[in-house]
């Protein structure tokens, strides 16, 4: 889907949500890691529940079943408590496409270009992170415990939101990337296609990071959605704040050299001894080797003997 619109459609809010994100709590207490798989989550001190969601909903319908927005009311009055700072001031909206990753919006404005600070949580079970409580079936999802919420924190550039009835209904995401297909492999049934999205993340992300910083497995800058975005770390209203001026800062220094470094990718595999990769690299401003200084990586096993990494930052 990302690939191919430039849309993010808002099929419905929920009051009952967004009155719960409006809880007033300075005690957030959190840390922000990835799983071996490099899935992002913040992991909370203490444990809560997931409870059964519905699995079945109508595409066409804009509103969720009310055993949805009751799940998901139960879900968020557990972890508000110690994570207000990462939803104050967000709005919470429903898309139909994506029932299990219930999202959550706020909209800048900087220098006159429109910013989208998109969260998006995952509550699908793995396996590895928490213990279920009760088996779903065919209709509802697992219900389980854990202490690790997985979410994807992004800040997107935008053309335009659009607006019905006098509220926000989508967001129309200013596409700088051309298309990222560039082939396909195998043979018969089992073609598959060849995309650079990674290698373009990789390309940009290593750009503005030192060479003696390991980041892996964040990378501040990726392509989604076709565009250039940026992974907010920080996410507190002040975080937030910070990561926006990244994210336009580098814009100013990348969006020139996109098309270069497609063509360079398109030919090979990214590799910091790309020539493309080290003449862009010698340009990039002193400032960002001060910007990622504090940013720190430590690798350690989870309880289940799994690679799992702490983000400080």
């Amino acid at each position: 889907m990302e690939r191919i619109l430039n849309k993010i459609i808002i099929s419905s809010t929920s009051e009952r949500i967004s009155n719960i994100l409006t809880v007033e709590n300075k005690n957030s207490t959190y840390t922000y890691h990835f799983n071996q798989n490099e899935e992002s989550f913040i992991k909370l001190e203490i444990e809560f529940t997931v409870p059964h969601f519905p699995i079945h909903h109508d595409s066409e319908a804009d509103i969720p079943k009310k055993s949805y927005i009751n799940a998901l009311e139960n879900l968020m009055k557990q972890i508000i408590p110690n994570t207000a700072s990462i939803f104050s001031n967000l709005t919470y909206f429903f898309e139909s496409t994506e029932i299990f990753h219930p999202s959550f919006y706020q909209i800048y404005r900087y220098k006159e270009q429109l910013y989208l600070y998109l969260i998006r949580l995952d509550l699908l079970f793995k396996p590895s992170d928490g213990t279920i409580v009760e088996s779903g079936s065919n209709d509802v999802t697992n219900e389980y415990k854990t202490t690790n919420l997985y979410m994807e924190s992004d800040l997107i550039p935008l053309s335009e939101y659009t607006s019905k009835n006098g509220k926000i209904s989508g967001f129309i995401i200013e596409q700088n990337i051309s298309d990222t297909w560039i082939g396909e492999t195998g043979r018969g049934y089992l073609h598959e296609g060849i995309w650079i999205d990674q290698e373009l993340t990789k390309f940009m992300s290593k750009l503005f990071l030192s060479n003696n910083k390991n980041a892996y497995p964040y990378y501040p800058f990726t392509c989604k959605y076709r565009t250039f975005c940026h992974t907010v770390t920080d996410l507190t209203i002040n975080g937030r704040k910070k990561h926006l001026l990244y994210l336009h800062n580098a814009r100013a220094f990348i969006l020139p050299l996109l098309e270069k470094i497609q063509d360079a990718l398109k030919q090979d595999s990214f590799s910091s001894d790309l020539p493309a990769f080290v003449e862009m690299r010698e340009k990039v401003p002193k400032y960002w080797d001060e910007v990622w200084k504090p940013l720190n990586v430590k690798r350690y096993l989870n309880k289940s003997d799994m690679k799992e990494f702490l983000i400080e930052f």
